[in-house]
């Protein structure tokens, strides 16, 4: 059978994938309402309404990157397991139920410890997210026909976006109509509601016999992707964009709210906006993504990422609603496709029996610069508190912007240039 029939029929996934394929579609939907009406500038809005400084926030902001870690230990822990589906249900549901049990710190905990409780269970349920990623990562790639990937991501991702929009704008309606105490209620008990749909849908995932890697010693499974050197040139470079990027990036909601005194109407407006184009350019990245090698794209992407932080000098002479709006597009974009290329470099650029550890590695590394940058981000913004109002409002990210697009177009060519053609991609994928 030629390489184009083979192509040609592996596209056409069997009904068992397909009931699969719509059970990830269906699983994600309340996932995604759950992260938005909690998470972004809702989560930022939360932390602040129980009394963070911008240094704290900066921290709530790193702890996701940070639990990151846990899936080092999560790929060794996976060899010794078969039945994948329960731990992605159990870990799903321990992180989702410890961010919802958040919302009763207002009621429960006395205001001096708020804060630290808050970080405490955040961190708890993070770590349980990111275990429970590392089996989602995994089965994924096991269900998902290797040249749908892109396509089917692309689409599932848009599907998801668009909920989450709606789910944000719904959130900060709710924020802005009722009292701060009240609206937060409202929001964490329909969180609570959704987390039991979703752990429902994780347990109605497919469970495919685990192919385990060959290694047999725990040092051997560690060092495969580290000696895999175009694997470890390509992340740790995107470790590197990464901690640059969150230094700023991941603060814009804190900017926003507490610098430029945005209400949260209009914050969850301007997110939304960026959450739409994400949802847009999840399509599109994902049919490019069937023509062009997946580090290729990647690449594209960053500087889109540098230009969106660029574009806060506009603060300076237009008007902020119309520059936060075009901010967000274009990060929109450029997380869009990141976000989507990322995962594909995950689980299409590596070795099916040892992917688990891959994927650890590649989140290990990009979690701690993920987590050293909010928390750069936060001092930095605490040490200029009292300095000129430009520094506050753009400078930190105008800065940032300009560090990131010298990377990305000055070192980005030499490390995530030179793919493989698609046509080779595709004839490795069909053999995985």
């Amino acid at each position: 059978m030629n390489i184009r029939h083979r192509i040609f029929m592996s596209r056409r996934p069997s009904s068992e994938q397909r009931k699969s394929l719509r059970i990830a579609v269906v699983e994600g939907i309340p996932a995604m309402i759950i992260a938005n009406l909690l998470g972004g500038p809702i989560l930022t809005a939360y932390v602040l309404y129980l009394g963070a400084n911008s240094a704290e926030v900066g921290l709530v902001m790193a702890i996701p990157p940070l639990a990151n870690l846990a899936q080092i230990i999560t790929a060794f822990y996976m060899q010794r397991v078969n039945n994948r589906k329960f731990f992605l249900t159990a870990f799903g549901a321990i992180h989702r139920t410890m961010w919802v049990a958040t919302g009763l710190i207002p009621f429960m905990v006395p205001d001096p410890l708020q804060i630290p409780v808050f970080i405490a269970m955040f961190m708890i349920s993070f770590l349980s997210a990111s275990i429970c990623g590392v089996f989602w990562s995994s089965l994924v790639a096991d269900f998902v026909p290797a040249q749908l990937r892109g396509r089917y991501f692309g689409i599932r991702n848009t599907i998801h976006w668009a909920v989450g929009s709606i789910s944000l704008l719904v959130g900060g309606q709710v924020l802005e109509r009722m009292s701060e105490g009240a609206g937060f209620t409202v929001l964490y008990i329909i969180s609570a509601v959704l987390t039991v749909w979703n752990a429902i849908e994780l347990w109605r995932y497919p469970n495919p016999p685990f192919e385990k890697s060959g290694e047999s010693s725990k040092s051997g499974l560690f060092l495969k992707p580290v000696k895999d050197r175009a694997f470890m040139k390509a992340t740790l470079f995107i470790a590197l964009f990464i901690l640059i990027q969150n230094i700023a990036v991941p603060l814009f909601s804190f900017v926003m709210l507490d610098i430029l005194n945005i209400s949260y109407w209009r914050v969850t407006v301007i997110t939304t906006v960026q959450m739409i184009v994400m949802m847009i350019s999840y399509y599109y990245w994902g049919n490019l993504n069937t023509r062009f090698a997946t580090k290729t794209l990647l690449l594209w992407s960053l500087p889109v990422i540098a230009t969106a932080c660029l574009l806060w000098i506009g603060l300076e002479f237009m008007p902020v609603f119309i520059v936060l709006i075009l901010v967000h597009i274009l990060l929109g974009v450029g997380l869009g496709g990141y976000n989507l290329l990322a995962f594909n470099f995950m689980i299409g650029d590596t070795p099916k029996s040892d992917r688990p550890m891959y994927i650890a590695m590649f989140s290990a590394l990009t979690g701690i610069t993920g987590f050293i940058g909010p928390l750069v981000g936060g001092i930095l913004y605490k040490q200029i508190e009292d300095g000129p109002f430009w520094m506050q409002s753009y400078g930190v990210s105008v800065g940032t912007g300009i560090v990131l697009l010298l990377l990305a177009l000055g070192m980005g060519p030499f490390v995530l240039g030179g793919s493989k053609p698609l046509r080779r991609q595709t004839a490795e994928a069909i053999q995985k």
